[in-house]
């Protein structure tokens, strides 16, 4: 795939009970954007909505929590679909799948942006990036 077929600018999101990361793809690199504070799941989609939106997406995906070992597919998997068909219906976008194991874990690793003295960096907005790049990368090897 040369630059001219470079894949239209998606959203990836790190979905969770509490926060939610979002990601941006610029060309074939994804790049961390925010975090959402949980509220309610009106609100949260609305904000995606939005964010999609102003950065004119073509696609979101979203992580897909898989059983660590098995790949099969438990509660919370259920309750993201549940939560991406919903941002399809609200935001008229694609929305597809992409496993996320390991991710949070991938995104720890490279060094943290500095935070406040003694605050816990935040993992989920570059988790977020971490599964939009290997969206990205497994749709350019394709």
């Amino acid at each position: 795939m040369n630059d001219n077929n470079a894949p239209g600018r998606m959203i990836g999101l790190d979905v969770g009970e509490r926060r939610i990361g979002v990601a941006v793809s610029e060309g074939r690199i994804a790049v961390p954007l925010t975090i959402i504070e949980h509220r309610n799941r009106a609100a949260d989609i609305a904000r995606i909505v939005q964010i999609a939106r102003d950065r004119a997406a073509e696609k979101i995906v979203i992580g897909l929590p898989l059983m660590t070992i098995s790949g099969d597919e438990g509660e919370q998997a259920r309750l993201t679909r549940r939560f991406g068909d919903q941002l399809a219906m609200e935001s008229a976008l694609p929305v597809v799948y992409q496993d996320e194991r390991y991710s949070t874990a991938t995104a720890a690793i490279a060094p943290p942006p500095r935070t406040k003295r003694g605050a816990k960096p935040r993992l989920d907005d570059r988790a977020a990036a971490v599964i939009l790049q290997s969206y990205i990368d497994a749709m350019v090897d394709a």
